[in-house]
């Protein structure tokens, strides 16, 4: 993924998504071609030249830290889409790098977390969403169809965007599918910004987009999203509905850990209990569905 394509690419996308009308610019009425503001609309907003401001859309010119702040300010943007312009815009001014980026791995501070939440979901993932580790609640959680040995061998590690767009059972666990999808297509525009020349990361995007129509149409969108919390109805095969918020904490390496919890004393903690006893209590081998169900049921 070329740095200076994608921030072409990006401020495309997002002044198209902008309406003349909202930032008070006056049109007279005419037709438009083509949605949103029209580049020198953009660029009088910034303060700078038109030509100026195609050359950057055209991966033509570098722009200041001060230039920057200026479209940003003008395409409305949040933190974290300031964040990922910045970003992009120092991917472009790089060179690109010929060396693969090392193999990731869990630190032991964050092995010995997964060791003392045993009682609680956690997933730890790396830069472009590959799980590298998961406690046993997380795995029943998120992917009980799956090897739990899985993110114990580098090169099959499962990888939650492919599970969210590409498996059917993920798809099914979410209530308001589109809404988690969007935040997985967020998290991973960002990572685009931050290694623009992580192959691995290209060729994921890249199967993604021809798998997956929906996948294609959100990628394109440009949209970035970081939520370090997040509430998404669940609908788990095992224990039913519940609803559980998934906080997400950043180590030093740049990985994510996410976990799982539910509110005291509710019908979601019950069935989330449920299924980690259970799970904990019948080791590696499955556990039957219908029964975990109805005694979730029970318990609500």
């Amino acid at each position: 993924m070329d740095g200076k394509r994608q921030l072409g690419e990006f401020l495309r996308a997002r002044r198209s998504q902008l309406r003349p009308e909202d930032l008070g610019v006056v049109t007279y009425g005419e037709r438009r071609r083509v949605p949103g503001l029209r580049r020198e609309e953009l660029a009088r907003l910034a303060g700078v030249s038109e030509s100026y401001y195609a050359r950057l859309e055209q991966g033509q010119s570098q722009a200041s830290p001060d230039v920057l702040d200026a479209i940003a300010q003008a395409l409305r943007l949040s933190e974290a889409e300031r964040r990922h312009l910045r970003e992009l815009s120092a991917a472009a001014r790089r060179r690109p790098r010929t060396r693969r980026p090392a193999p990731e791995r869990v630190s032991p501070a964050v092995a010995q977390l997964l060791g003392v939440l045993s009682e609680v979901p956690v997933v730890v993932t790396g830069r472009y969403s590959d799980v590298l580790a998961w406690n046993r609640a997380g795995h029943a959680l998120y992917a009980g169809h799956l090897d739990p040995d899985g993110p114990d061998r580098p090169g099959e590690r499962p990888n939650m965007a492919r599970l969210v767009f590409l498996d059917a059972h993920t798809r099914d666990l979410y209530a308001d599918w589109p809404t988690k999808a969007r935040a997985v297509v967020g998290t991973l525009r960002l990572a685009s910004g931050q290694y623009p020349d992580d192959p691995a990361l290209a060729s994921l995007v890249g199967e993604l987009t021809l798998n997956s129509h929906e996948f294609a149409a959100m990628w394109a969108d440009h949209r970035v999203k970081t939520s370090d919390v997040a509430v998404y109805a669940m609908r788990h095969p095992l224990v039913g509905a519940m609803d559980v918020t998934q906080q997400t904490l950043h180590t030093e390496q740049g990985q994510y850990v996410v976990v799982a919890t539910t509110e005291a004393d509710s019908p979601s903690r019950a069935a989330m209990t449920l299924l980690t006893h259970s799970t904990a209590a019948a080791g590696p081998s499955a556990v039957r569905p219908k029964t975990i169900a109805k005694e979730a049921a029970k318990e609500a």
